[in-house]
């Protein structure tokens, strides 16, 4: 069965960093662009980066530009995202996702989802 686990969250003071990994099974791995996305308290499941299936291209939304950065290893079945100068108004619960089209990483696109975890940022 597909798998993405997700780990790395936890809390932190506003300016600190994180990184978050998503460790993936059960799936061609390397054939899947991954994303990362989070929801806050009472507020929809929105993107925040994106990857595509080789690593070459990346996107980002608009909020953490300039701040967090996608990443993978294919090799490892890994992505991650480093989150620096993290604020309070990053708190949320990370989702790691799969899905077939990098250029359409929306959540109705999206095959396969992590469980998520959270990240708590603290003035």
């Amino acid at each position: 069965q597909v798998q993405l686990v997700e780990s790395g969250g936890g809390f932190v003071q506003t300016g600190g960093s994180l990184r978050l990994s998503c460790a993936a099974s059960g799936l061609t791995f390397s054939g899947y662009a991954m994303g990362w996305f989070r929801q806050a308290p009472g507020k929809e499941r929105e993107f925040v980066a994106g990857i595509s299936w080789g690593g070459a291209r990346t996107s980002s939304a608009d909020s953490v530009k300039g701040r967090f950065t996608i990443s993978r290893d294919n090799a490892k079945n890994t992505v991650y995202l480093q989150m620096n100068s993290l604020k309070p108004e990053d708190t949320a619960v990370y989702y790691c996702a799969a899905g077939t089209s990098y250029s359409q990483l929306t959540p109705r696109r999206i095959d396969y989802w992590g469980q998520g975890t959270p990240v708590t940022v603290s003035s």
